[in-house]
C-alpha cells in the first residue's frame, strides 16, 4: 500500500476547542498503542533499517524528540505569537541521536514522560489561550491549541502506521 509522505499531507483545522479532551485522549493513547505494537519484538528487529528507512527504534525516538517542539509551540500560544516556531524538517535531532543504542522500552519510557508533560500543559490552558490562533509555518494555516494537538496525534499515527508496516514486512519475510 502506497503512503503519502508526512510532509505532503494537508490539513483543514476546524476542530472546536471543546473537543480538546477527545484529542488529548488520542495523545495519551499513543504510549499504550506503542507498547502493544512493539510487545515481544526482538531488539535486533527494532534496530534494523528496511531499505535505508528509519528503524522502529528511530521512529519511537523521533516521537520523543518532537515533544520539545510541541511544548515550545504551547509556549508560543501562551505568548500570543502570531507564528508558531518551525520544525526542523531535516530531522537532525533524530538523525544525530543514538536511538539505535537504546532499547525500545527505554525510548518508550522517555516518550511517555515527555508526552505526560505535554498533555498536562495542554490541559492547563485557559479559555482565552484555547481560542488563540497562530500560523503554522509549514502548512501556512492558522491553528488553535486543539488543532496543534490534533496535528500531533496525526503525526503519532503516521509513525505508528510506519512501525506496523515494518512489522508486517518482517512477518511476511518470516523474520518475526
Amino acid at each position: 500500500m502506497e503512503r503519502m509522505p508526512w510532509v505532503e499531507r494537508n490539513f483543514c483545522f476546524e476542530i472546536p476547542p471543546e473537543w480538546m479532551v477527545n484529542v488529548l485522549e488520542r495523545l495519551e493513547g499513543t504510549v499504550p498503542r506503542l507498547l502493544d505494537l512493539c510487545s515481544g519484538l526482538d531488539e535486533a528487529i527494532c534496530v534494523h533499517r528496511l531499505e535505508n528507512q528509519w528503524s522502529i527504534n528511530q521512529h519511537i525516538g523521533h516521537l520523543g524528540d518532537l515533544e520539545q517542539l510541541h511544548e515550545s509551540r504551547v509556549e508560543d500560544f501562551l505568548s500570543r505569537k502570531p507564528v508558531l516556531r518551525a520544525a526542523d524538517m531535516s530531522n537532525k535531532q533524530t538523525e544525530d541521536s543514538d536511538h539505535q543504542s537504546k532499547t525500545q522500552l527505554e525510548l518508550i519510557r522517555n516518550f511517555k514522560m515527555e508526552r505526560h508533560r505535554l498533555v498536562d500543559r495542554l490541559k492547563s490552558l485557559d479559555d482565552t489561550t484555547s481560542m488563540f490562533s497562530s500560523l503554522h509555518p509549514r502548512l501556512n494555516k492558522p491553528m488553535k491549541p486543539v488543532d496543534m494537538a490534533f496535528f500531533v496525534a496525526e503525526h503519532d499515527d503516521h509513525h505508528l502506521a510506519s512501525i506496523r508496516l515494518m512489522i508486517n514486512q518482517y512477518k511476511h519475510h518470516g523474520q518475526i
